[in-house]
């Protein structure tokens, strides 16, 4: 049955009857009769009835209108689509696209309009080009003529003093272009939607798992040629491509991304030339002493920079600021200002930025596990990632170049690349397992202890093979009762998490929030050591939440969720990216729209019936 409407007609009149508190969405919340009446081209009646029904109606008129028509044909399959179809079509068709932009003059256009630009003084976007990349600085001094631009280059020294200087005029970084039939084009690359709306460091890892079950091969390509450009020509893969991310790496998943690519394009050379820039990246941002790499052999993140990050929001320090503007008699703000412009001098807060800037480029902003001293601490989680590089490098070099890579002068062989991971596996083992816990925490190589908060990232030593399977079985029996909950794991737990006031605010990754990086890491790690059917609970769990509140709310899939109780409205700083849209979402979330790819891939049939039918995890395990 094909259903043939007028699409603003028929949007009118449906908006009118069932978007209930007009917000041009049609969810549980409205409060219309849910029971809406067309006529199928063969004249026959047909009630689409429900909140699932009617959103799916209102998201066909919406497509069909971005179209250009001015009459949808809709077929009632689309009305009456399972909902783990439609949401994993969705994502693959519609939502991808969403996200994906480039360095040229089409996504500079959509930059200049984001609003992180609305307090630029000059109204003209900057946009900072390396040093030596002519090709970008001249293209870009070109289309000074024709958009609000200002391109400038950057030195050939990036210190934290001119970031700093950056900071009251804050710009986009350029990333890959390239000539395509002499005309310049901008290597594409996928952003985590919303506010986010540059090229982010570990979010394009996890959004490319997503882009290469969807086929999209030549997009994940892309984003490994751009974490190579930013490599080459800023020393580091950023936090994300803004001028006051200069200082600020990510966690590292370069060599996963690279090596994930290749296992389907099998193009050899191009891997030579990734895995030479990984190694690049390994020794030059990872393995420099007295920065990233400590005095025990682990590693740490740390963000240099100086003063306040700039792209906190409003108030985010005032509990931290707000006894030193007491005590100097002026206000927070007034503060603010004297110690950014170095007027007032202030020992304890430059540490506190120093670890806040840290928190940042750890991906985990934020969370108490790390507030205060994350430059002190070798995460458990960074040194499992580096673990990774150093299996990646030896498997590639044995098992593609023969043993062997030369470059720059050096041999590298996959037995020195083996025995560095299987050295690091020691280290973490030692430092980082808690023995009388049984589970993975971080170290303090400052006051040369463990820490006592407990993680979501206690798993993640299995993703990479860290533990023994004596250990993970001890984990798994361990970390489970006190981290899952009904659409997953936990950040953290409550205890850990401690207690809210309003000197001491929600953390985002913390209780109650889960995120998806981390289940992707623990499925992945749980099925290497046997744990299947505790994977498929966790998988479950975190799809049934999604699909419930897709289904329930317009298809709305977020940046992230409050697992414990299995919602999307989660109350925590920086809101919730994903949910502010209007008749569908054109983007879903990055590394959400990933995960949501990736557990299909993974979830048993069996469970995938049960997903449709929205049976509540507890009646299924």
């Amino acid at each position: 049955m094909i259903f043939h409407l007028k699409i603003e007609e028929t949007l009118a009149v449906l908006l009118q009857q069932e978007d209930t508190d007009g917000d041009k969405k049609i969810t549980i919340d409205d409060k219309g009769p849910k029971l809406f009446k067309i006529i199928s081209k063969d004249n026959n009646p047909y009630s689409v009835a429900g909140t699932y029904h009617l959103s799916n109606l209102l998201q066909e008129l919406i497509i069909a209108k971005y179209e250009g028509k001015t009459i949808a044909e809709i077929p009632i399959s689309k009305i009456e689509e399972l909902p783990v179809t439609r949401i994993s079509r969705m994502i693959r068709d519609y939502y991808w696209k969403g996200l994906t932009r480039s360095m040229d003059k089409v996504g500079v256009e959509k930059l200049i309009s984001d609003t992180k630009n609305e307090t630029l003084t000059a109204k003209k976007l900057p946009i900072y080009v390396p040093f030596h990349d002519e090709l970008a600085f001249n293209y870009y001094k070109k289309l000074e003529s024709r958009l609000p631009i200002l391109a400038s280059k950057l030195p050939k020294v990036i210190s934290p003093e001119y970031v700093k200087n950056l900071n009251h005029k804050p710009g986009i970084l350029s990333l890959k272009l390239e000539k395509v039939n002499n005309e310049i084009k901008g290597v594409p690359f996928v952003v985590p939607g919303g506010r986010f709306n540059e090229m982010y460091g570990w979010d394009s890892y996890f959004e490319s798992i997503g882009l290469l079950l969807d086929g999209k091969v030549d997009l994940a390509k892309a984003m490994a040629d751009n974490f190579q450009y930013e490599i080459m020509h800023y020393g580091k893969i950023l936090n994300a491509n803004r001028s006051y991310y200069l200082t600020r790496t990510q966690p590292p998943f370069y060599s996963s991304l690279i090596r994930e690519v290749f296992e389907i394009t099998k193009d050899k050379t191009w891997l030579k030339s990734h895995l030479e820039t990984a190694i690049i990246e390994y020794e030059t941002v990872w393995m420099v002493p007295n920065k990233r790499l400590t005095v025990n052999g682990l590693n740490r993140y740390f963000a240099e920079g100086i003063g306040m990050p700039p792209e906190s929001e409003e108030g985010h320090f005032n509990a931290i600021i707000k006894p030193f503007a007491d005590k100097a008699n002026i206000s927070i703000e007034y503060y603010i200002l004297k110690y950014q412009n170095n007027e007032i001098e202030n020992n304890f807060l430059d540490s506190y930025f120093t670890h806040d800037r840290t928190v940042r480029e750890s991906g985990h902003d934020t969370s108490y596990r790390i507030e205060g001293n994350c430059a002190d601490l070798n995460l458990v989680e960074l040194n499992v990632l580096l673990h990774k590089y150093e299996l990646d490098f030896a498997e590639l070099i044995k098992n593609v170049f023969e043993n062997s890579l030369v470059f720059n002068s050096k041999n590298h062989t996959s037995s020195s690349w083996f025995e560095k991971a299987n050295a690091r596996k020691v280290l973490i083992n030692s430092f980082c397992w808690d023995t009388k816990k049984g589970l993975y925490v971080d170290y303090n190589f400052v006051t040369k202890s463990q820490s006592s908060f407990i993680s979501a990232t206690t798993f993640i030593p299995l993703w990479s093979g860290v533990a023994s399977q004596e250990q993970a079985i001890t984990l798994v029996k361990n970390a489970l009762p006190l981290l899952k909950e009904k659409g997953g794991i936990a950040g953290s737990t409550i205890d850990c998490r401690g207690e809210i006031t309003e000197e001491r605010p929600h953390r985002q990754w913390d209780y109650p929030n889960g995120w998806a990086p981390h289940q992707m890491m623990i499925w992945r790690g749980l099925i290497n050591y046997g744990f299947n059917n505790e994977a498929q609970e966790l998988i479950y769990r975190w799809l049934f939440m999604i699909t419930r509140n897709a289904v329930d709310y317009n298809g709305t899939i977020p940046e992230k969720y409050d697992v414990v109780e299995a919602t999307h409205k989660v109350f925590s700083e920086y809101g919730n990216v994903g949910t502010d849209f209007e008749y569908m979402s054109q983007e879903g979330f990055g590394w959400m729209n990933a995960s949501y790819q990736y557990g299909l891939s993974l979830l048993e049939d069996t469970y995938k019936d049960k997903l449709n039918n929205l049976i509540e995890p507890e009646f299924v395990f």
